[in-house]
């Protein structure tokens, strides 16, 4: 897979993902995608191609068990979300609806790196700064 990586911090909660303001939309989540993170980062869904990868700190996902969060992230196009660590139900919402959720060091990898992840060597890496974590 590859893609381009948006870089988000720590604790981004299931309020950044899927803004409470739009809850309205849980029944036409592909309106709801079109929002996907934007208490994070306004542009992000404009700005994503089918593929791109989410790329955080710690704890993404706290908060409530908001099922709409890992639903989103998918049907914008997210190829996976890697991460530092996961909140634990949306670490288990995204394994129950296919979203790929990596967790590994993430201080490697900067905002706007195009990045190579294999899924057979478990590995991710930047290969024009030869960044690799694995």
């Amino acid at each position: 897979m590859k893609g381009k990586a948006f870089k988000f911090g720590d604790n981004i909660s299931t309020d950044h993902i899927a803004p409470g303001r739009l809850f309205h939309l849980r029944s036409d989540l592909q309106e709801f995608a079109k929002h996907v993170l934007e208490d994070a980062d306004e542009n992000f869904a404009k700005n994503m191609n089918k593929g791109d990868f989410v790329v955080a700190g710690n704890n993404f996902g706290l908060g409530s068990s908001r099922e709409h969060a890992p639903q989103i992230i998918k049907i914008a196009g997210v190829g996976a979300v890697i991460a530092k660590s996961f909140a634990r139900i949306f670490y288990r919402n995204a394994i129950n609806i296919g979203l790929l959720a990596i967790e590994c060091d993430t201080d490697g990898i900067d905002a706007g790196d195009e990045l190579d992840l294999d899924l057979s060597l478990i590995h991710i890496s930047e290969p024009t700064r030869r960044v690799v974590i694995s």
